[in-house]
């Protein structure tokens, strides 16, 4: 069943580098928003990478050209609305370590030249503590190539911190730049400067396991052991996500940590997790499809984000939509969600999440309930639906919506 208006339906272009059958986060996110909204009957394209199943391609991490490729594209299709998934990295950020104010991304000309109306979500905008926590600590001593990996790392600090003020210069600029702004958080829209912004939640949404297994048989099929409690920690391996403190941390007896690092494909960042200790199982799986995701969320308890940084968190939007809460550090994006009782945040000390893991078990019920009530508003229709109203609005189109089938389209490139 899908929505349709009398007159034409609402176009719109989103605008990932990522897409599926692409790995990534972002990938994901635009792919769910897309298939909900055109059951919503509105008409949507993507534009992604060549390796990315959308209907146009062209665009890439690491092009030059991505500006003029939009502005031709949507020369030429002319959408009612185009929506951009910005995350600076996927655009070529270049953070120049002598002089700030050339700091920039290869999408910046298309939000000057583009006459369209652009909604903008945004996946990262961070304090400055965060913003230096992104580099491996100068402190931290490499493996090997001691000298060589040393002398890089003092490089990224140091053009991190004259590159704070031009980075936010980035995002705050994309926000003037468009109609609209989509934040998952309060937190985000603080930080970005509130006005424009608009609060849509992350989409999660329960699917059902594959092989519709039980509980135990999923845990069986994994190697994980059937009887006592379970926590997830999940994504790419890379060295914000903290999970050495999984590593420090004395895992309660009843407990076992499921991790799954998989390789960040836009980045070089390699992180090696340690995982020979006691109730800590490394399942070595690299990326997860959608099925594997469904089960291990499935068999789970809990997820646990000992992050160093974040700005937001689809593993934990995930992780609710399965009714699972999280234990993560306390940061403002996570504490923003354990005000509403979904979840517990402590400092980030191998002892605090072992504490934490026990106060989740004592109160595990009332944790439970919060987040039956919080998943209404994470549901894919849901986030979609929000959406679309701000699409009508910006474009401002009012007609009312009739209820009719639609189809997909197939793939073109420019």
């Amino acid at each position: 069943m899908v929505i349709e208006s009398e007159s034409r339906p609402l176009s719109i272009l989103l605008v990932s580098p990522e897409f599926p059958p692409m790995s990534g986060g972002i990938g994901r996110y635009t792919y769910n928003l897309k298939k909900n909204l055109i059951e919503m009957g509105l008409t949507v394209q993507v534009v992604c990478d060549r390796r990315g199943d959308g209907e146009f391609s062209g665009i890439a991490q690491h092009n030059a050209r991505n500006s003029e490729i939009l502005l031709e594209l949507v020369d030429k299709i002319k959408p009612d609305v185009v929506h951009v998934q910005y995350e600076p990295g996927l655009y070529g950020l270049k953070l120049d370590m002598l002089n700030p104010a050339k700091t920039s991304t290869n999408i910046d000309s298309f939000y000057k030249f583009c006459k369209i109306p652009i909604i903008t979500t945004f996946h990262s905008a961070y304090p400055f503590r965060q913003w230096m926590s992104l580099p491996i600590p100068i402190y931290e001593r490499p493996q090997d190539h001691y000298l060589i990996k040393r002398a890089k790392r003092m490089i990224s600090y140091w053009t991190r911190l004259i590159n704070y003020r031009s980075f936010h210069r980035l995002n705050t600029q994309k926000l003037a730049q468009s109609a609209a702004g989509i934040v998952f958080s309060e937190f985000m829209s603080r930080t970005l400067g509130a006005e424009g912004c608009h609060l849509i939640f992350h989409g999660g949404e329960r699917k059902d396991s594959g092989s519709g297994q039980i509980k135990s048989e999923i845990k069986k099929s994994y190697s994980i052991p059937e009887q006592g409690r379970v926590a997830l920690a999940l994504g790419y391996a890379t060295a914000t996500k903290g999970w050495d403190m999984i590593e420090k941390m004395d895992i309660p007896d009843h407990w076992t940590i499921v991790i799954n690092p998989s390789k960040n494909g836009s980045s070089n960042e390699e992180y090696h997790i340690r995982t020979k200790k006691r109730n800590l199982i490394n399942l070595h799986m690299d990326f997860l499809s959608e099925e594997h995701l469904s089960a291990l969320f499935s068999c789970a308890d809990a997820v646990i984000l000992p992050y160093k940084v974040s700005s937001g968190s689809g593993i934990m939007f995930d992780g609710l939509s399965y009714g699972l809460p999280f234990v993560a550090t306390q940061l403002a994006f996570f504490e923003e969600f354990a005000f509403r009782g979904l979840g517990i945040t402590v400092k980030r000390k191998a002892e605090a999440f072992s504490k934490a893991l026990l106060d989740l078990d004592i109160g595990y019920d009332k944790y439970v309930k919060k987040i039956s009530d919080f998943k209404k508003e994470i549901a894919w229709q849901e986030v979609a639906k929000r959406h679309a109203e701000l699409y009508h609005q910006i474009a401002k189109r009012t007609e009312q919506p009739v209820v009719y089938p639609l189809m997909m389209g197939s793939k073109r490139v420019i």
